[in-house]
């Protein structure tokens, strides 16, 4: 008794799916009446139905491909105005990267389906054909990309501005990889603004807020060029002041080389240049109370890009003082400029 319930569903599914009497938007005259293209956009298709496929397989692949056809109608317009600015793009270190990021996102992004779209399908069984229609009011689909323009944009605002503090603080490898969420989202700002342009020929330049993005875009292409224009150091350092574990080498190296535009990165991965600083005292001796120690520092320095140690050196430094610590400290704290004056021969700054 099951099974007879299960074909007797199987059978009903595709009446049930399809109805029984023909939709209007099935005849040419009726549809284009019914939606006039100043109001929507259209797309209708139809097939012999297959004995290869179900009805439901019919149904979806029909369905699917008139969704494909009706938003391929309007991106075929925002393609080319892609281009048409795609060669109209300057190349520069700094921003030619960014520019081929955009590209690639428009059309990633040109590729994704417009939303909006309605559907409907009829299966005419005397004549075994099977008809897809698709359908967009463009109001619609204009009041919804106005919207998503102005989230789109809002959320730049907040990118720029969170890697305008962080390069006011000196955090420039932080500012730099903040910029970077910024490629993708201004790949989505344009590719809206050229639907816009492509589905409302009335749309000016305050609907598709071109002031505040250019502004946008100005600000962010001047950040990414100067932070690009620093020089990124990732610094290991091991330092032992008499059995005492301390970073004074470090960090004053650090300080010094931050004054000539260097910024210091906590990921090797980011770096420009890899430091390694291994410092260790040892004392001398003592005269009329003033005890002397070296700080013995190993210094070197690897480029990147050269994928190569560019200078290796070790430096000596002599300091006294009172106690032996202190000693180590002072001889330590002089040490820096030396080193400081040696790096800045070859980290290009």
């Amino acid at each position: 008794m099951k099974r007879r319930c299960f074909y007797f569903c199987y059978l009903l599914f595709p009446l049930l799916l399809f109805g029984q009497n023909p939709p209007r938007w099935i005849n040419n005259s009726a549809r284009e009446s019914a939606f006039p293209s100043n109001v929507f956009y259209t797309a209708f298709l139809s097939e012999n139905a297959s004995s290869q496929e179900t009805f439901a397989q019919m149904n979806a692949r029909l369905e699917n491909a008139v969704k494909r056809k009706i938003s391929e109608s309007i991106r075929v317009k925002v393609r080319s105005e892609q281009t048409i600015e795609e060669k109209s793009f300057q190349s520069s270190s700094g921003v030619n990267r960014f520019q081929t990021d955009v590209q690639d996102n428009l059309h990633t992004s040109s590729d994704a389906e417009l939303v909006g779209i309605k559907t409907e399908t009829y299966f005419d069984q005397s004549a075994r054909m099977v008809y897809a229609f698709a359908y967009v009011n463009k109001y619609e689909l204009i009041g919804y990309y106005k919207s998503n323009l102005s989230v789109n944009i809002g959320q730049i605002e907040s990118v720029v501005k969170t890697a305008q503090d962080l390069e006011a603080n000196g955090e420039k490898a932080q500012a730099r990889r903040q910029l970077e969420n910024a490629n993708s989202i201004f790949s989505k700002i344009r590719y809206v603004q050229d639907l816009l342009t492509a589905v409302d020929v009335n749309a000016s330049a305050e609907d598709l807020q071109q002031g505040k993005t250019e502004t946008l875009y100005n600000t962010f292409i001047q950040m990414q060029a100067r932070l690009a224009q620093a020089v990124y150091v990732y610094v290991e350092s091991s330092e032992d002041l008499f059995g005492q574990k301390v970073d004074i080498v470090a960090n004053r190296v650090k300080a010094e080389l931050a004054k000539n535009g260097c910024s210091f990165v906590e990921n090797a991965e980011e770096a420009d240049y890899l430091l390694k600083i291994n410092v260790s005292t040892r004392t001398t001796g003592n005269f009329s109370g003033m005890i002397f120690c070296y700080a013995d520092t190993q210094i070197d320095l690897y480029d990147v890009y050269k994928q190569k140690t560019i200078y290796s050196n070790e430096i000596s430094q002599k300091g006294g003082s009172n106690t032996q610590e202190k000693a180590g400290r002072k001889a330590m704290e002089d040490v820096v400029l030396q080193v400081v004056q040696k790096l800045k021969q070859w980290i290009n700054i």
